[in-house]
C-alpha cells in the first residue's frame, strides 16, 4: 500500500470518528467528579487553544491514601503522587564531564536501590552511592566512538543494567561492579526509554522499529516494524506494558499494541491525519502513561488523547498542547502545557476541570523564552523544572506557584523522587534535594 493511500485511510478513519456521535472520539460534559468542591461550575472539554486561566479558584481534593508502588511506575510510565514534600535544600551533587548539547536529549537517571546511575560525555557508565561518591566507573566506547559522545538510556532490574545509546550500540552490565556480559551493534540507533519484562527487554529505535532481546546474551527475539520517516526527532519515544502486551509510540504519531509472549500486532492507530516529513520531525509527543484501562498522551499539536487499551480506539480527544509526561491520581490527570498552564482533567470523560497560569510571576519577555521539561507530584505539591534552570513548587489543591528555585540559568532534567529525596540532571552534574 503506498504512502498516500495509507495517509488517506487514516484521514477517512479519524474524521468518521470525529464526526460520528456513536463514536469514541469525543469530547462531551459528564458529571462532576465527587472530590471537587459544590462550587464547581460544569464546563465542557476545550475547543480553544488554553490561553487563559479556567475555574483558577477551585480547589482540588486528592485522597489521602497514597497508592504507588515501583511497578505501576515501571510498567505503566505512571509516578502518580509521591509521598514527598521537601523543601529544596540543595544537599549534594553528583558531578561528571559536561554532556555537549544536553538541552537536546532527555536523558534519566537508573536507580540502583539508593545508588544513582548516569553517564558522562564520553560514554562512561557511573555509579554513585547516597554519599555522592563513585562506587564504579566504566566505559565500553572505542576512541572513534567516545568521539561521538554517545547519549545513554538504561533500565535495570536490580541484578543487571541495561544500556542503549544514539550510536546503535546496546550491552548489559553487572550492577555490581559494571564489568561488561555482552555487547552487541544494532542496523539503526536507539531513541526510546527501555522497558525489561521478566527475561527480555524491549527498546524502539530511530527506523520506528520496536524490538525485542533477551536478557541473557542480546539476541533478537522478534520486532515489529512501523511507519518511518526520513527525519529523526530528538524526541524520546515511550512505551507501557500491561498484562503481556506493550503498548509504543514512533514519531509520527502512530500508536501500536504488541503480544509480548508472540511478537504480534494485536492492534495500531495513527494519530495525525496527515503527515509530511517536516512536521514529523516537529512533532514532540509525551510519554505514554496507563492505568490499565486507557492510554493518556498528549503532544505538541495541541491534542490531548485517551485511547482503549483492548481495540485501540479513541475514547476522547482534548485540545491541551504538551509534551511533558502527564500523570494520574484517582481520577484526575495531570499534565502542564508547554505554555505554561497546569490542567486538571477528569481522566473518564476528558473534562477540563481547572486551568491555572503557573508562570504568571514571569515577566512577559522572559515567559516566551521559558519551557517547561516535567514534573512531578509529592503530598502537597507539584515540582515542575524549566529550561532556564528553575524548579516551581505549585500547590495541588490551588494550582498556584508557591516558589521558584534557581538551580541553573540552562536546561534541567524532569524531577525525579526517589525515597525522601528529590533530583535533577544538568549538564555536567546530578542535583539531590531535599
Amino acid at each position: 500500500m503506498s504512502k498516500t493511500i495509507y495517509f488517506i485511510i487514516s484521514l477517512i478513519i479519524i474524521t468518521s470518528c470525529s464526526l460520528n456521535q456513536n463514536s469514541k472520539f469525543w469530547s462531551a460534559t459528564q458529571n462532576i467528579p465527587e472530590e471537587i468542591d459544590s462550587n464547581f461550575k460544569i464546563i465542557f472539554a476545550a475547543e480553544k487553544f488554553l490561553k487563559q486561566e479556567l475555574n483558577p479558584n477551585l480547589k482540588i481534593k486528592l485522597d489521602s491514601n497514597i497508592k504507588n508502588n515501583l511497578t505501576i511506575r515501571s510498567y505503566f510510565n505512571n509516578d502518580g503522587r509521591l509521598n514527598y514534600d521537601g523543601e529544596l535544600k540543595k544537599s549534594s551533587r553528583y558531578k561528571f564531564s559536561k554532556i555537549k548539547n544536553f538541552y537536546q536529549y532527555e536523558p534519566t537517571i537508573s536507580f540502583n536501590k539508593k545508588d544513582l546511575i548516569f553517564f558522562d560525555n564520553k560514554g562512561s557508565i557511573i555509579q554513585f552511592n547516597n554519599k555522592s561518591k563513585l562506587k564504579w566507573k566504566k566505559n565500553y566506547y572505542s576512541k572513534s566512538e567516545k568521539k561521538l559522545k554517545p547519549i545513554v538510556q538504561f533500565a535495570n532490574n536490580g541484578k543487571f543494567l541495561i544500556v542503549a545509546d544514539n550510536i546503535a550500540k546496546y550491552y548489559m552490565l553487572d550492577l555490581l561492579n559494571g564489568n561488561l556480559i555482552w555487547s552487541k551493534k544494532n542496523l539503526a540507533p536507539f531513541n526510546s526509554q527501555i522497558k525489561i519484562y521478566e527475561d527480555r527487554f524491549f527498546i524502539i529505535d530511530y527506523s520506528n522499529t520496536l524490538r525485542c532481546f533477551s536478557i541473557k546474551d542480546g539476541k533478537e527475539l522478534w520486532n515489529i516494524k512501523t511507519e518511518s520517516s526520513l527525519i529523526r526527532s530528538q524526541k524520546k519515544l515511550s512505551m507501557v506494558i500491561v498484562s503481556d502486551v506493550i503498548y509504543f509510540n514512533n514519531s509520527i504519531g502512530d500508536i501500536s499494541a504488541v503480544d509480548i509472549k508472540k511478537g504480534e500486532l494485536l492492534w495500531q492507530l495513527p494519530t495525525q491525519s496527515s503527515l509530511i516529513y517536516e512536521s514529523a520531525f516537529s512533532l514532540e509527543t509525551s510519554d505514554i502513561i496507563t492505568d490499565s484501562a486507557s492510554l493518556f498522551f498528549s503532544n505538541n499539536k495541541n491534542q490531548l488523547f485517551s485511547i482503549d487499551l483492548g481495540s485501540g480506539s479513541f475514547n476522547w480527544e482534548n485540545k491541551v498542547n504538551s509534551n511533558l509526561r502527564p500523570t494520574l491520581v484517582g481520577n484526575f490527570l495531570f499534565t502542564i502545557s508547554i505554555e505554561g498552564y497546569l490542567v486538571v482533567i477528569e481522566k473518564n470523560s476528558g473534562n477540563i476541570i481547572r486551568v491555572t497560569d503557573i508562570f504568571k510571576n514571569f515577566k512577559p519577555k522572559i515567559r516566551k523564552k521559558i519551557k517547561p521539561t516535567g514534573f512531578i507530584m509529592g503530598l502537597n505539591n507539584i515540582y515542575l523544572s524549566t529550561d532556564n534552570g528553575r524548579i516551581l513548587v505549585i500547590d495541588v489543591a490551588s494550582g498556584k506557584t508557591k516558589s521558584a528555585l534557581k538551580i541553573d540559568n540552562e536546561k534541567i532534567s524532569r524531577p525525579i523522587i526517589l525515597d525522601k529525596n528529590l533530583f535533577v540532571v544538568k549538564d555536567n552534574a546530578i542535583i539531590k534535594l531535599d
